[in-house]
């Protein structure tokens, strides 16, 4: 056996590392503060394995393919078959065995191919880490970390692995996926009891926990399977929420289920009273469920979704989560921040005033010094101000000190700089003007000296913002402060500081934006702006790009509404504007609960909320790790033009699935409800177990190519939503249709051609199966079937299939199956029966869709 590594020792021996010291767990770890070697590194990872939850993908061929034979339909089947084994019908037992086999393999290939599909998108958008090795920081894959590497994180970041914190400032975590605590902990280097639970280690950041503010460095010490995180997903089963589509699937399940009963149980019955052999109507009756049920139908879906997904990928769009994509082409309103998405997000610094409001270049020095020495989490506010340091700006002579990181409740950020010519330190605080005001007691006045900030000084102050606002200008708060020198500061400190002056930022509206949105409006989409920005700011930009602004929510007001309360005001806002990040939720899942399909599109760590609750969750490729993690979809551009046409992408994805769905239990219902009838009234079976079975499979081989199929444009002009009573309407109506034709075949071959059974069944073998082909071309759309083209695929396979329903029965081997050759009499009344049936559904698709458009 192979001895245990030091590494190994180190992180199973001692479980409760929280209560060692940091330089002795280092020790144990056989690792430094400047991080490991790559090649240590490397065979850390040969010897621990990917720091990844989920179990590898070694298995996952023969479990999807295991997974085909769960379904209750083919357990319906086996059965059948080892009842057909038992009674001495061997050939029936190995046909239905084949049959079984070719269609689990036919589903298996498809699911598998779409999984494998998505794991190569998926593979785009993996996320990283920033990580000492070699002694510098390296951005590396999350899987490739292993215990003893030392972590960077600031805020935004997922922890990647559970770990001891080395060093930490203003460290705040939020636990939620562990401990389910709303609020984030406060978290420090220290030492913990060894009997802490983990709500009780401060000095240890888990798996799964997002960074809220701060930064901190970290020794990793479990990885993968063995994290808490691991642990707990290990024993407790979260399911996500249901969504709108999947609650649509089950309800059909539900349907189908119902009728299948009634239907086996009915036929089972009738045969017996009939006097017909109990083994030949248990085996009728159980081909007839499986005839009605659409059992492609989870492979169908993987195959679309999957497809759709490319197609989206190629098209800017990444889906993290299938289902995702069926609820976009749902979604009906979209609510999203305004920068970067609805204006250009390159912001520049556009002015650098006083209090009075007059140009300051020390304004501009004092803000240069806080934008360029900070370290905490990166934004675009700092880099327009640091893009505007020129070659005159000696920042030379100026050493930070200290710096207090921003944070989501202050809204505010000071760095400490001192200069080896003045005996004080000095402090620069920048942030939201409300919140920097809040921490000044003076105003420098314009000769520099501070005075007294009264009422009057403070509503000057406003009146200016509320000008700059309402010109496009997104304003933020300078003040300063003089200490004596000293080596740390706290959040304590931000008081008494004196007021300096105005940090004015333009971010232009986006171009092309205004078309954008009037062809989001075009298809049926409402946009809200939720923002945390200045309210006068976003109506100017709503106004500038045509959307409705004079309906404006606050951050103040939604704090002062009930749950019911917001409900009922959330509609009849346009713009929610200085929203904090527990707002934006409670904001969506009010518009949810008046029945919109809600997206939401961020990138902040401020939006993960709203992302999660949102039903469909969209970020962009550049947002932080706790959005990305918390999004369905991701954008490659932050543009609303790619999302535009994801939603496109979405609806026609949506709109083939329903196509299955509808052309497969339309035509199915139909058939079954004719066997049934003709199964009580004729001296034999209209058609055996195995006939059936293989019509069911072979109808179904052109259904897949469903997912390749053209879309008409009608289909993706309004959000499409799940509709089980269109669904139920449509197959009764659709197959009633086909009941009639079936019944004028029977009559034909009954009356017309005299067939005895052998004639019959081969005869409406070929007659329904071939219906069922072509009453695809029909019901695929809504217009005239000659004016909307199907795909090649779609139309090659149906070809194909058809030919060879009509060369069954001269094939070898037909007998098996209980066919025989069929007269060309014969056939060409079945041919002239098929086109009938194709010009009477022609006919009642019209009538069907333009009832409905009048209902």
């Amino acid at each position: 056996m192979q001895p245990e590594s030091p590494l190994q020792r180190a992180s199973d021996a001692a479980p409760a590392y929280w209560s060692i010291p940091a330089e002795a767990l280092l020790a144990q770890l056989d690792t430094r503060i400047s991080g490991l070697s790559s090649e240590g590194a490397r065979a850390r990872l040969d010897d621990v394995g990917a720091n990844a939850i989920r179990a590898g993908r070694g298995a996952s061929a023969l479990t999807a393919f295991a997974r085909q034979f769960r379904s209750p339909l083919v357990l319906i089947l086996i059965f059948a078959a080892v009842v057909s084994g038992i009674v001495g019908e061997g050939s029936e037992a190995a046909i239905i065995g084949v049959i079984v086999l070719a269609s689990c393999v036919l589903s298996f290939t498809q699911e598998y191919g779409a999984s494998r599909a998505m794991q190569a998108l998926t593979a785009r958008i993996a996320r990283k880490a920033l990580v000492l090795r070699d002694g510098r920081e390296a951005l590396l894959p999350v899987e490739a970390i292993v215990p003893g590497d030392i972590v960077r994180l600031s805020a935004g970041n997922l922890v990647p692995a559970d770990g001891i914190l080395l060093e930490t400032r203003d460290f705040n975590v939020s636990e939620a996926a562990l401990t389910g605590e709303t609020f984030p902990v406060v978290k420090t280097a220290g030492i913990c009891p060894p009997q802490a639970r983990i709500g009780q280690r401060t000095n240890t950041a888990f798996t799964g926990t997002s960074v809220r503010s701060g930064t901190a460095t970290m020794a990793v010490v479990k990885t993968g399977g063995k994290t808490e995180f691991a642990a707990i997903a290990a024993t407790i089963a979260h399911a996500a929420p249901e969504t709108d589509f999947a609650r649509g699937i089950r309800r059909f399940g539900y349907l189908m289920t119902e009728i299948m009963l009634v239907i086996v149980i009915l036929v089972f019955f009738a045969n017996l009273l009939l006097h017909r052999p109990a083994v030949d109507s248990l085996l009728f009756s159980l081909a007839l469920a499986v005839g009605l049920t659409p059992e492609l139908l989870p492979a169908i879906i993987s195959v679309t979704l999957a497809r759709g997904a490319r197609t989206m990928a190629a098209n800017g769009v990444i889906v993290r989560r299938l289902d995702a994509i069926e609820n976009l082409g749902s979604m009906d309103l979209l609510c999203t921040d305004k920068t970067g998405t609805l204006t250009e997000g390159v912001i520049r610094l556009d002015g650098c005033r006083d209090a009075s409001g007059a140009e300051a270049p020390q304004v501009r020095l004092w803000a240069l010094l806080n934008a360029t020495l900070q370290a905490g989490m990166a934004n675009p506010l700092d880099e327009a101000i640091a893009a505007g340091k020129g070659v005159e700006d000696d920042l030379a002579a100026y050493a930070k000190v200290d710096e207090i990181p921003y944070d989501f409740i202050r809204k505010r950020l000071s760095v400490i700089v001192r200069r080896a010519d003045e005996p004080e330190d000095l402090m620069i605080c920048k942030g939201a003007l409300q919140t920097v005001v809040a921490a000044c007691s003076v105003v420098l006045g314009e000769s520099g000296a501070p005075v007294p900030l009264e009422a009057a000084r403070a509503a000057a102050i406003d009146e200016k913002v509320r000008a700059w606002s309402g010109q496009g200008y997104r304003v933020l708060g300078l003040a300063v402060r003089r200490f004596s020198r000293q080596d740390a500061y706290r959040r304590e400190d931000e008081a008494g500081l004196a007021f300096a002056g105005f940090l004015l930022f333009l971010d232009p509206p986006k171009a092309g934006i205004a078309e954008t949105l009037k062809a989001l409006a075009a298809r049926g989409i409402k946009v809200k702006i939720i923002t945390g920005d200045n309210r006068y700011v976003a109506a100017h930009l709503a106004e500038i790009v045509g959307l409705p602004q004079r309906r404006v929510l606050t951050g103040t007001q939604v704090s002062r509404l009930t749950k019911e309360a917001l409900v009922r005001r959330v509609t009849q806002n346009d713009i929610f504007a200085e929203i904090d990040p527990n707002q934006k939720e409670r904001i969506i899942a009010a518009l949810r609960r008046h029945g919109h399909v809600v997206g939401y599109l961020g990138d902040g760590i401020n939006d993960a909320p709203a992302l999660h609750e949102a039903d469909v969750g969209i970020s962009v490729e550049g947002a932080v790790d706790v959005a990305r993690e918390a999004a369905d979809m991701i954008l490659l551009e932050r543009d609303l033009g790619v999302l535009l046409r994801g939603v496109d992408d979405g609806r026609r994805t949506f709109a083939n699935t329903m196509k299955y769905i509808s052309i497969t239990t339309s035509a199915n219902f139909g058939n079954m409800v004719s066997m049934a009838f003709a199964s009580l009234a004729l001296p034999f079976l209209p058609l055996l177990a195995p006939q059936i079975l293989l019509n069911n499979f072979l109808s179904d081989v052109p259904s897949l190519a469903i997912a390749t199929d053209n879309v008409d444009a009608d289909q993706v002009r309004t959000p499409r939503r799940w509709d089980i009573a269109f669904v139920r309407r449509f197959m009764v109506t659709f197959g009633l249709v086909s009941s009639v034709f079936d019944f004028i075949t029977f009559a034909f071959l009954l009356l017309a051609a005299g067939a005895a059974a052998g004639v019959f069944q081969t005869g409406w073998f070929v007659e329904s199966l071939i219906t069922e082909l072509a009453i695809v071309l029909v019901v695929r759309t809504r217009k005239a079937f000659w004016r909307s083209r199907p795909s090649a695929l779609l139309s090659w396979l149906t070809l194909v299939v058809g030919l060879l329903a009509v060369a069954i029965p001269f094939l070898p081997g037909a007998d098996w199956f209980g066919f025989v050759p069929l007269p060309l009499p014969v056939l060409g009344g079945l041919v002239a029966i098929t086109l009938a049936y194709l010009a009477a559904s022609e006919a009642m698709k019209h009538w069907f869709f333009a009832r409905r458009r009048r209902g």
